[in-house]
């Protein structure tokens, strides 16, 4: 990814350092909750992720715009669930829950 983005942008060292120090070498993207749902939405449909962690600069601040504006987004899209399957993390996943072993 490092190398197509220097080859496609001519990025010098220094350029190159500031697109990437922020996000420790993660990819990081900025922009309208439009954008930032159909980047999202492109790299699932395309499978090159199958998640994403959103690591705002400053938290909670920044998350709050994520949640309330790319979120519906992409709930309107079928990429993020509108309600929970149950109230357990193994319902949400679809886990049974293993025999009491007592």
């Amino acid at each position: 990814m490092i190398v197509r983005l220097v080859e496609r942008e001519g990025l010098t060292l220094r350029e190159l350092l500031a697109r990437f120090a922020g996000g420790r070498g993660h990819f990081t993207f900025a922009g309208t909750p439009d954008q930032v749902a159909d980047l999202m939405v492109d790299w699932f449909s395309d499978g090159a992720a199958d998640g994403f962690n959103v690591m705002p600069p400053v938290f909670p601040a920044m998350m709050e715009p994520f949640v309330e504006e790319v979120i519906p987004l992409l709930q309107q899209r079928g990429l993020f669930r509108t309600e929970y399957a149950g109230t357990t993390l193994r319902d949400h996943l679809g886990l049974d829950r293993p025999a009491d072993g007592f």
